[in-house]
């Protein structure tokens, strides 16, 4: 959406892609950080990569709102983008992550390719079971009697949560892994009301554009016909001038 503001839109436009390959930086250090649960070195390495992201897109943040023409209500428009900046220095929620990732990615790679229905829904779709997947892990596995201890376990418990079927098997003890469990379901929910309504509207713009096609073919047959009546009328006078019998012969 248009932000009213040459040197905001000039800015969102230059950096979705670096804040897209920075959410991927952000998504290979969460993943690294879940799955092998590095220490020493390489703990480290994931903590900078991880709070570096952060930190770029809390600046990406303040400058689109300095750029802002009217910046309030700019402001109150992004309170999303805002608790994204502020919740990791009021606790680092494993929660927080997949938020941070799952927008930027979507900011940037939505725009290039949601006219392509198949791919935009696998793709949302698998990104969304895959840090679903890594944030229930991280929350449950050290939990005593969790039911989520694995990644495979936290995968399948994601496939049958975004699709709403929810076989009961395997379900989330604590607090953070029910609030990554509803939204999961409301992002698969919405996923399936956006992939509905996308193909609803491509549906109604190829019954328009195959109607205008029509129409334009039956007006240019009317329009043919009517010249060839004209053309038809010319060569009826025409032909009653040369057989008039009141016109004197040579």
């Amino acid at each position: 959406m248009p932000s009213g503001s040459p040197r905001l839109d000039w800015w969102e436009r230059r950096t979705d892609w670096p804040l897209a390959a920075v959410a991927i930086m952000f998504l290979v250090a969460y993943a690294v950080d879940v799955l092998a649960q590095p220490s020493g070195a390489a703990d480290r390495a994931v903590d900078l990569v991880t709070w570096g992201s952060w930190a770029v897109f809390a600046i990406d943040y303040l400058i689109r709102l300095g750029l802002a023409t009217d910046r309030w209500r700019w402001f109150y428009r992004h309170l999303f983008d805002l608790a994204i900046v502020l919740l990791p220095l009021l606790r680092p929620l494993r929660l927080v992550r997949l938020v941070i990732l799952i927008t930027a990615l979507h900011r940037a790679v939505g725009n290039a390719i949601r006219g392509r229905v198949v791919v935009y829904t696998v793709a949302a779709a698998v990104l969304l079971v895959f840090v679903a997947s890594l944030a229930v892990l991280d929350s449950e596995r050290h939990v005593p009697d969790a039911h989520i201890t694995d990644f495979g376990e936290a995968l399948w418990w994601s496939v049958t949560t975004i699709t709403t079927v929810g076989y009961g098997d395997l379900t989330p003890i604590t607090t953070e892994g029910r609030v990554i469990a509803a939204l999961l379901m409301i992002g698969g929910i919405s996923l399936v009301g956006s992939i509905t309504a996308t193909l609803a509207s491509w549906i109604v713009q190829r019954v328009a554009d195959e109607q205008a096609a029509e129409e334009a073919v039956t007006t240019a047959h009317i329009n043919r016909l009517v010249s060839e009546i004209g053309e038809l009328r010319s060569e009826v006078r025409r032909l009653g001038g040369e057989t008039d019998p009141d016109r004197p012969d040579g």
